[in-house]
C-alpha cells in the first residue's frame, strides 16, 4: 500500500500533525494544567503502528481543522457531530456492500443527509468527501479515497451497535413483519388479550446487548468479507477489527463506547480468525486475515513460521494451511524488496506453489526447477501471468509438466497482460504437441517473451521448426531461443558456421575433411545426444577421428535412436576405435542402420569385434563397409560367417571398391565361391580383356584379397593389362606366392612390368610361370636383372615356349650359379621329351646343350636316349644348335624319321653330319613323306576351288548381262545415253577386274611353270576385249546422235535395226566367250600333265645319282638341296612303285 499515493499523503499528513503537536506541547509543558497535561499525554502517543490507527488520526486531525478552519475552535479535544458521522458512514457502508464508489444526491438523501448540507461538508472536509459536477449525470459526489470510504463503513458499524444494539449486517423484514403484524392485531383486538404478549417482546428488544454482540459483528464480517470475490471488503474488515481495540477507540472517545479491555473477546476473534485459516482460502483472503489479526496485534504465527524459516525447516515441515498463509504473508510483508523467490527453501510440490501463488505473483524472478511440479502448479502460473504481476522470468526446468502443463501455461502467455520476459522449460519431458502450443501461443502475444529455454524436450520432428519459423516473424521479440545445452550449443554455432544452417533442421550433415579433433567430437556427440537434434545421417570423412572419438560416439549410439547412417571412412581408428563403437553397437538402444568405415586401418581384432556386434545384436544394421582395412587371415570369414545368422538383417557388407567388387561377384559366377575366401584362382582360359582385367587389378590390390595363387594362363593378357596386374600387386604384394600369365602375348614390355614387381623388397612371389609369352633376349636379361636384384624369395621360374635369342638362356643359366639366389628351376624347355634329352645331354656333355651352338653325339653318344627326345629338343625354341654330327651312329628308321620332322620344321639347324652312319633306304625314305603329301593336297585343291571359282563367276555375268538388256529395251527413249554408258564402264570394269584376278592367281602358283606362255596369252586377250568395246562404245555413241536428230522420221526402222543388231551381238559374244574358255582349260590340263611327267623324270634320274653318291662315301651330306632331292626321289619312286 505504500505505493499508493493516497496512502503515502495519508501517512505524511499523521505524521506531520503528531510531530507538530508534541512539539507545541514540549514548549507549553510548564503552563499546562493537570486536565490539559491529561489531555497532552493522550494524544502524543506513540507513532501509529497499524492502519487502523493511522486512519483514526487522520479523523481526528481532519475534524480539529475543519473546525479550526470554519468555525474557529482550536481546542484539543475533538467535539464529535454523531448525526453527520452516522449519516456519512451510512452512506459509506452501503455504498460499499453494493461496491459502488460513487453517489449521487438520491443516495444521499436515503441517507439522511442534506444536499446542501453535504455540500457544505465537502466543501469544509474536502480531503474526505468531495463533490464533483459532470456534463450528464449532474452532481456526484465520493470520498478522496476507497480506505477512508471503508474507515468510515467501519466506524458506521461501531456507531450502530452502540446506538442501536444491533449489528449492521441484520436485515430481518420478517421482524419487522412480525412486530407490525403484532401491533396491528392488538389494536385491533377488542379483548385487549394481546397487550401483555406485545409489551413483552418489545421488553426484550429493548433490553441492553451483552459483549456478544460486537464478537457476533467481527464474526459475521469475517464471514461476509471471506465472501467476496473481489476482496471489496478486506479493509473494512482490518478497519473493523482495529476499532474493536479499547486502544484504538479511546482516540474515539466522545463518539464510540468506552468499554474498557475485553481480552476473551480478543481471544475468541482471534482463535476464528485462525480457524478460517485453516481452511482452504484463496491467497489473497488468507493474506487479508494475517493483515487483521495484526489489526488486533497478534503475531504468533507469524513469529512461528519466522522461526521455522531461521532453522531452515520448511522444507521437511508439514505445514498448516493456516501457516502457510503466515508464510505467504511473512514474505509479502518483508522489509526487503522481493526480487527472487526460490521454491526449493520451501517445499517442493504443487500444494507448496499454490499456497505461495501471491509471493510468486508480487516477486520479480521465480525459480522452480527441480520441484516436482505437474500441470496442477501450470494451470496456478497461468493466472499469475494473466494478472497484474511483477513476474519477469519464470525458471521451471525439471519438472514433469508435460504437453498438458505447457499448453495451460501458454493461456496466461497469451494474455495481453502477460509481460514475461525470460521463460525456462528445460527437461520438462514436453513433446512436439507442447513446441506447437508455445509457437501458437508467442504468435497470438509475441511482443514481451525474449528467450525461451526448452533444451532437454523432445520437439518430435516438426517442434524446432515451428518455433524456428516464429523467430523469422518481424513482431517476434524472441533474441534467444535455446534448445541445447551450453557444448551442444557450442558445437551447434560451430556447424552452423560450417554449413550455414542450423543442424537442427538438417536430416543429414557432412563434417568432411574437418580437422574436428577430440574437443569437437565431443561437442558433436552432445549435440546428437540432444533429442531436439533429428539428424538420419553423419558424415565424418577424413576428420582426424581417434579412439576417444569413437568413445563418444558410441555414447551416441546407445542415446540417440534417429540416427541410421555412420560414416567415419579415411580416419585412422584401429582396432582400439572399433571396440569403443562396439559398445555402443551391441547396446539395443542402437538403432545404427549403415556404418561405413573404409580406410580406418582396422585389422583382424577390428573384424572380430564387428563380427561380435552382429551375432549380438544382429537386428539393426543392415549395410557395414569396410574397404580399404585389412582383415588378416581370418577377418573376412568372422564377418561371413555373421551372415549365416538367420537373426542377422545385414543385407551389404562391402569389403572391397566399385570395380573390385565387380571382379569379385563376376569370379564368383565363374568359380562359384567369394574369391576372399580362396587362396587359389584359376580363370584360364577365360578371355577378359582389359575392363576385366582392371576390375581383377582392383581385387588383387585390395588387403582383402587373400591369394596365394593366381592362374591367368590363356587369358587374353596384353601387355597394358600386365601393367595393370603388376601395380595391383606392387601395392599388394605379401600374398601372393605363385603366378602363371602363360599363353598370354605379353612380350618384353610385359615382361618389363613383371621385373618391377619382382625387384619389389616385399614380393613373396614364389613360383612365376611366363610360358609362350612371347618374350625375347631382352625380357630373359630383364628377368636375370630383376632376380639378382631382390633373390630371395623366387624359386620357380617357368619360361617355356618363349625365343630366349643368343644369350637369355646363358643369363640365366648364369644367375642359378649365384649363391644368393633362391631360384631352384628355371624351365626353359616346353616339353618333358626336351626336358629329359636336356637333362641326358647334359650329363654327357657335361654342359647344357642350350648353351651350345655345335653338338656333337658322335659315336652314339646318344645311348639309349629316344630319338623323340632328342627331335624335341631340337625342335624347342631355346635351342640355338646350328650344326649336329651324328657321324658313326646307328640310326633307326624311327629315327630318322624324327629327324626329317625336326628338319621339316623351323629350325635353325644348318648342318648335320651323318658320315658313317647307317640310314638305310627305309630310314632315308621317310624324309619325303611329309613334304610330297604336303605339295600334292595343295595342289589339287587350289585347282577345284579356280574351276568351281570361274564358272561361279561367268554364270552371274551372263545373268547379269541379260537383266540389263530387258532393262535398256524398256526405258530406251528415256535413258538410253546414261544406261549405255553405265552398262559399258561396268562391263568393261567387271572383265578387267575378272581376268586380273585370274592371271594373279596363275601368276603366284605356277610361275616358274608356264611363265611365258601365261603372260601372252592374257594380254593378247586383254587387248582384244578393249579393242572390241572401244569399237562397241563409238559405234553406239554415234547411233545416238544419229537417232536423236532423225527420231520423227525413222524411229520404227532404227528402233528394229538396233534390237536385231543388239541379239546378234550378245550371240556371237557369248559363243566366242565360251569356245575359249573351253580350248583354255583343254591347254592347260595338257600343259601341266606334259610338265609333272617330266619332273618326275627328272626326280627318278636325282634319286639315283644321291644314292650312289652316299655308298661311295664320296660326300658328306652337307648340301641342303642335295638333302632334300633325296627326299623327294625316294618318296616319288616309292609311290610309283605302289601304284605298279
Amino acid at each position: 500500500m505504500c505505493h499508493i499515493p493516497v496512502i503515502c499523503w495519508i501517512s505524511a499528513t499523521v505524521l506531520q500533525n503528531i510531530l507538530v503537536e508534541k512539539r507545541n506541547d514540549d514548549l507549553k509543558s510548564d503552563q499546562a494544567d493537570d486536565a490539559s497535561k491529561t489531555m497532552r499525554e493522550s494524544n502524543t502517543e506513540d507513532t501509529p503502528k497499524t492502519l487502523t490507527q493511522m486512519y483514526t488520526h487522520f479523523l481526528r486531525f481532519q475534524i480539529l481543522q475543519s473546525k479550526r478552519k470554519y468555525d474557529g475552535e482550536y481546542t484539543l479535544d475533538v467535539s464529535w457531530d454523531k448525526d453527520a458521522i452516522l449519516s456519512l458512514g451510512k452512506l459509506a457502508f452501503q455504498q460499499l456492500e453494493r461496491n459502488n464508489l460513487i453517489f449521487y444526491d438520491t443516495d444521499l438523501e436515503a441517507c439522511g443527509i442534506d444536499v446542501y448540507k453535504a455540500s457544505v461538508c465537502s466543501g469544509m472536509c474536502t480531503q474526505i468527501f468531495k463533490e464533483e459536477t459532470g456534463i450528464i449525470l449532474g452532481t456526484m459526489y465520493c470520498f478522496v479515497h476507497l480506505s477512508i470510504q471503508e474507515f468510515i463503513a467501519a466506524l458506521y458499524a461501531h456507531l450502530f451497535l452502540d446506538i442501536d444494539k444491533k449489528s449492521v449486517f441484520v436485515h430481518d423484514p420478517t421482524m419487522t413483519d412480525f412486530l407490525k403484524t403484532a401491533m396491528d392485531s392488538a389494536l385491533k383486538s377488542t379483548s385487549r388479550h394481546l397487550d401483555p404478549f406485545l409489551h413483552f417482546i418489545f421488553v426484550l428488544l429493548l433490553q441492553p446487548k451483552s459483549p456478544k454482540n460486537m464478537i457476533d459483528l467481527l464474526k459475521t464480517a469475517v464471514d461476509k468479507a471471506l465472501e467476496s470475490d473481489n476482496g471489496h471488503l478486506d479493509l473494512f474488515l482490518r478497519f473493523l477489527l482495529g476499532l474493536s481495540l479499547q486502544s484504538n477507540r479511546q482516540l474515539l472517545r466522545g463518539l464510540l463506547t468506552q468499554q474498557g479491555d475485553n481480552d476473551q473477546s480478543k481471544k475468541e476473534i482471534v482463535e476464528y480468525i485462525k480457524q478460517k485459516l485453516e481452511a482452504n482460502l484463496s491467497p489473497e483472503r488468507s493474506i487479508n486475515l494475517f493483515y487483521c489479526l495484526n489489526e488486533l496485534n497478534d503475531q504468533t504465527l507469524v513469529k512461528d513460521i519466522q522461526t521455522h524459516l531461521s532453522k531452515g525447516s520448511l522444507s521437511s515441515s508439514d505445514l498448516s494451511p493456516a501457516q502457510w498463509s503466515a508464510l505467504t504473508f511473512v514474505l509479502l510483508t518483508s522489509e526487503e524488496e522481493l526480487e527472487e523467490f526460490e521454491l526449493q527453501k520451501f517445499k517442493k510440490s504443487d500444494e507448496c506453489l499454490v499456497r505461495l501463488l501471491s509471493v510468486i505473483k508480487n516477486s520479480k524472478r521465480a525459480l522452480l526447477n527441480d520441484c516436482d511440479l505437474t500441470d496442477r502448479s501450470c494451470s496456478a502460473l497461468a493466472t499469475v501471468l494473466g494478472s497484474d504481476t511483477n513476474l519477469k522470468e519464470l525458471n521451471l526446468n525439471n519438472n514433469n509438466l508435460q504437453d498438458s502443463g505447457v499448453k495451460l501455461l501458454c493461456t496466461g502467455l497469451e494474455n495481453i497482460k502477460c509481460e514475461l520476459e525470460i521463460l525456462r522449460l528445460s527437461d520438462c519431458s514436453i513433446t512436439e504437441e507442447g513446441y506447437k502450443a508455445l509457437a501458437s501461443a508467442l504468435r497470438s502475444n509475441p511482443s514481451h517473451l525474449k528467450e525461451l529455454d526448452l533444451t532437454g524436450n523432445d520437439p518430435g520432428q516438426s517442434g524446432v521448426e515451428e518455433l524456428n519459423d516464429l523467430l523469422q516473424d518481424t513482431n517476434c521479440q524472441l533474441k534467444t531461443l535455446r534448445f541445447l545445452g551450453p557444448v551442444a550449443d557450442e558445437a551447434c554455432q560451430y556447424v552452423t558456421g560450417i554449413v550455414g544452417k542450423n543442424p537442427l533442421l538438417l536430416r543429414e550433415l557432412n563434417l568432411s575433411e574437418r580437422k574436428l579433433g577430440d574437443t569437437q567430437v565431443n561437442q558433436i556427440a552432445d549435440l546428437l545426444q540432444d533429442k531436439h537434434c533429428k539428424l538420419n545421417t553423419l558424415i565424418l570423412r577424413k576428420c582426424d577421428l581417434t579412439e576417444e572419438s569413437c568413445s563418444a560416439l558410441a555414447t551416441v549410439l546407445r542415446s540417440n535412436p534417429s540416427l541410421k547412417d555412420l560414416d567415419m571412412s579415411n580416419n585412422n581408428l584401429q582396432d582400439s576405435g572399433v571396440k569403443k563403437l562396439q559398445n555402443g553397437l551391441e547396446n539395443t538402444n542402437c538403432t545404427l542402420q549403415k556404418l561405413r568405415l573404409s580406410d580406418c586401418s582396422i585389422n583382424e581384432e577390428g573384424y572380430k569385434a564387428l563380427a561380435s556386434v552382429l551375432r549380438s545384436n544382429p537386428s539393426h544394421l543392415i549395410e557395414l563397409d569396410l574397404t580399404g582395412n585389412d582383415p588378416g587371415q581370418s577377418g573376412v570369414k568372422e564377418l561371413s560367417d555373421s551372415l549365416k545368422d538367420p537373426n542377422c538383417k545385414l543385407k551389404t557388407l562391402r569389403f572391397l571398391g566399385p570395380a573390385a567388387e565387380e571382379a569379385c561377384q563376376y569370379v564368383t559366377e565363374i568359380v562359384g565361391r567369394n574369391p576372399l575366401l580362396l587362396r587359389e584362382l584359376n580363370l584360364s582360359e577365360h578371355e577378359l580383356g582389359d575392363t576385366r582385367v582392371n576390375q581383377i587389378a582392383a581385387l588383387l590390390q585390395d588387403k582383402h584379397c587373400k591369394l596365394n595363387t593366381l592362374t591367368l594362363n590363356n587369358s587374353g593378357i596384353t601387355p597394358e593389362d600386365c601393367r595393370v596386374l603388376t601395380e595391383a600387386l606392387n601395392s599388394n604384394p605379401s600374398n601372393l606366392i605363385e603366378l602363371d600369365l602363360s599363353g598370354n602375348n605379353l612380350g618384353n614390355s610385359g615382361n618389363e612390368k613383371i621385373c618391377h614387381l619382382l625387384e619389389n623388397s616385399k614380393c613373396k612371389l614364389e613360383k612365376l610361370k611366363l610360358s609362350d609369352c612371347s618374350i625375347t633376349e631382352e625380357g630373359y636379361k630383364a628377368l636375370a636383372s630383376a632376380l639378382r636384384s631382390n633373390p630371395s624369395y623366387l624359386i620357380e621360374l617357368d619360361l617355356t615356349g618363349n625365343d630366349p635369342g643368343q644369350s637369355g638362356v646363358k643369363e640365366l643359366n648364369d644367375l642359378l650359379e649365384d649363391e644368393c639366389c633362391k631360384s631352384k628351376s628355371i624351365r626353359f624347355l616346353k616339353s618333358p621329351a626336351a626336358q629329359e634329352a636336356c637333362d641326358y645331354l647334359t650329363k654327357v656333355l657335361g654342359k647344357s646343350p642350350l648353351l651350345l651352338k655345335e653338338l656333337d653325339l658322335s659315336e652314339d653318344k646318344l645311348g639309349d636316349l629316344d630319338g623323340e627326345k632328342i627331335s624335341a629338343l631340337l625342335m624347342d625354341s631355346h635351342n640355338k644348335v646350328e650344326k649336329m654330327k651324328l657321324n658313326n651312329c646307328e640310326l633307326t628308321e624311327k629315327s630318322c624319321s624324327v629327324l626329317a620332322t625336326v628338319l621339316s620344321s623351323k629350325t635353325i639347324l644348318k648342318e648335320m653330319n651323318l658320315n658313317n652312319s647307317r640310314l638305310l633306304d627305309s630310314g632315308v625314305k621317310d624324309f619325303f613323306f611329309f613334304f610330297f603329301f604336303f605339295f600334292f593336297f595343295f595342289f589339287f585343291f587350289f585347282f577345284f576351288f579356280f574351276f568351281f571359282f570361274f564358272f561361279f563367276f561367268f554364270f552371274f555375268f551372263f545373268f547379269f548381262f541379260f537383266f540389263f538388256f530387258f532393262f535398256f529395251f524398256f526405258f530406251f527413249f528415256f535413258f538410253f545415253f546414261f544406261f549405255f554408258f553405265f552398262f559399258f564402264f561396268f562391263f568393261f570394269f567387271f572383265f578387267f577386274f575378272f581376268f586380273f584376278f585370274f592371271f594373279f592367281f596363275f601368276f603366284f602358283f605356277f610361275f616358274f611353270f608356264f611363265f611365258f606362255f601365261f603372260f601372252f596369252f592374257f594380254f593378247f586377250f586383254f587387248f582384244f576385249f578393249f579393242f572390241f568395246f572401244f569399237f562397241f562404245f563409238f559405234f553406239f555413241f554415234f547411233f545416238f546422235f544419229f537417232f536423236f536428230f532423225f527420231f520423227f522420221f525413222f524411229f520404227f526402222f532404227f528402233f528394229f535395226f538396233f534390237f536385231f543388231f543388239f541379239f546378234f551381238f550378245f550371240f556371237f559374244f557369248f559363243f566366242f566367250f565360251f569356245f575359249f574358255f573351253f580350248f583354255f582349260f583343254f591347254f592347260f590340263f595338257f600343259f601341266f600333265f606334259f610338265f609333272f611327267f617330266f619332273f618326275l623324270l627328272a626326280v627318278v634320274v636325282m634319286y639315283q645319282e644321291a644314292r650312289m653318291r652316299i655308298h661311295q662315301q664320296r660326300h658328306t651330306l652337307d648340301e641342303p638341296c642335295l638333302f632334300y632331292v633325296l627326299f623327294i626321289a625316294n618318296h616319288i619312286t616309292d609311290a610309283l612303285s605302289d601304284l605298279s
